[in-house]
């Protein structure tokens, strides 16, 4: 063996070629120096305004870029809000005392249960095994497990991934693989509507993080009846478009699944009968989803319910979730979501809102003031906005409080607002947009492509449903 001495290099360092930077140094650059600009540049503002408007852009931009991990970028925005003096710690963490991240604690909790006690999965293969086995059955079976998935798992992101199992495992049945259509078509619908399903509903980290916003900034409460019961209608259309859709943009290699049913129930053989964790966790969800659909009568906060069924699991008696478990969940998301609602209020305290809210959504103004308009002018222009602000979390956690804003200023509905800003960022067309998107496209069965075709397809489709249900079936439950 040679001595590793000898063979080091002799060659003059002069000749050594230096390292190139890397891509999140580029992205780094701009990141702090336009805030720091900004910090310093005279401009007919407050200080305190300036300067919360200046950090407010550094966590803009380093969520938009991810130059870093969204929780971190959060946790070092709230530090020099209070570090630099534009408010007091109380103000400059207020986030962290509010429900929102703690619902998303909840949240996380339960789609812990599903997935380690495989409730999940024995959903879909159930729900599956009713609807058929034929190719069109199929596609509908996956949709229906996802939107009934969306209340026991609330993240389209652990949705995609347990969905993508049983998914899989049909495909392969079907003898196809990558590039097939029956393949393209799955993956593409479990993929788009988990994403969708996630902003009718309050469940995904982006609806709680909106939901929070308009509570806390618009000064309304947010039912989680009420939100559900709002969508419902456009879910159940969108469920059937965005089936017949596949069908006709991906018709099969093979009409049905050899061996139909007897598949599925092999599946299910092997999982075994109810097993006592799957008993216990679908109980504690059921109890959760009673007390949700009832809040229009005892008014218990859903991030309560959701928290405080969430923590029962964890109990050593029931023996549902163990403390290596907690140890496993990305406490980061809970740090990213409680910095985007301080930054709301920071901009609030500092009167930064106030200006932005001005800049933003000044030429909105003659458009929101037209019943039907308005439903297509913020549903637009919140499709718009998130092409370049990537993040959907980042989008809502960063604008709904301008929106909150300027809706009180202007005498407009801040739940009506909101609640089409959020459902907003659902519509995606491109795969950057979503980490359910880029969860989907890592599997290899669809191509950047698709998603641009099916998500302006059904963004088009979702901004007329909204018309109608807006207009006519809103103010039926108390939304005007």
């Amino acid at each position: 063996m040679p001595d590793p001495v000898s063979t080091v290099s002799t060659q003059p360092s002069a000749s050594i070629a230096l390292p190139a930077a890397s891509p999140s140094v580029w992205k780094a650059i701009p990141t702090v120096a336009i805030p720091v600009v900004l910090w310093f540049v005279p401009l007919p503002l407050e200080p305190k305004a300036q300067h919360a408007i200046a950090i407010s852009l550094f966590m803009i931009l380093a969520w938009a870029t991810e130059v870093m991990d969204h929780g971190v970028t959060g946790l070092i925005g709230c530090y020099l809000f209070w570090a630099l003096g534009v408010v007091k710690f109380e103000v400059a963490f207020s986030g962290f005392a509010d429900d929102t991240p703690w619902f998303l604690m909840g949240a996380i909790l339960f789609g812990t249960m599903a997935s380690k006690s495989g409730l999940a999965k024995r959903v879909a293969y159930l729900v599956t095994i009713r609807v058929g086995t034929s190719y069109s059955r199929l596609l509908l079976a996956l949709i229906l497990s996802d939107f009934l998935l969306t209340i026991l798992v609330p993240s389209g992101m652990a949705r995609v991934t347990i969905m993508a199992t049983v998914a899989l495992g049909l495909i392969q049945a079907f003898g196809l693989g990558p590039g097939s259509n029956i393949g393209r078509a799955m993956f593409l619908i479990l993929t788009y509507t988990a994403g969708v399903f996630d902003k009718s509903i309050i469940a995904g980290a982006a609806a709680i993080t909106g939901r929070g916003i308009i509570e806390s900034a618009g000064h309304v409460e947010v039912l989680w009846s009420q939100w559900l019961l709002a969508y419902l209608p456009s879910d159940i259309i969108t469920i059937l478009v965005a089936w017949r859709l596949m069908l006709w943009l991906y018709p099969p290699e093979i009409a049905s699944l050899p061996g139909g049913v007897a598949y599925l129930k092999d599946e299910l053989r092997e999982m075994g009968p109810w097993t006592p964790l799957e008993k216990k966790s679908l109980a504690l969800m059921l109890i959760a989803i009673v007390f949700w659909s009832t809040d229009f009568i005892h008014h218990i906060p859903s991030s309560m319910i959701g928290l405080g069924i969430g923590l029962l699991a964890v109990l050593p008696f029931l023996g549902i979730l163990g403390i290596d478990d907690i140890r496993k969940l990305n406490f980061l998301q809970l740090f990213f979501v409680a910095a985007a609602v301080s930054m709301g209020k920071v901009l609030s305290a500092s009167n930064g809102l106030a200006v932005l809210t001005n800049v933003l959504f000044a030429r909105l103004e003659p458009l929101l003031t037209h019943p039907m308009l308005s439903t297509l002018a913020i549903y637009w222009t919140g499709f718009i906005y998130h092409l370049f602000l990537a993040s959907e979390i980042s989008m809502l956690g960063t604008s709904t409080p301008l929106l909150m804003q300027f809706a009180i200023t202007h005498g407009l509905n801040p739940l009506k607002l909101g609640m089409l800003w959020v459902f907003s960022a659902g519509g995606k067309i491109f795969v950057y947009q979503s980490g359910v998107l880029v969860i989907g496209y890592a599997y290899g069965y669809f191509r950047a492509k698709d998603i641009l075709r099916l998500g302006l397809i059904m963004s088009l489709v979702d901004s007329l449903l909204l018309l109608v249900v807006v207009r006519f079936y809103w103010p039926l439950i108390g939304i005007k």
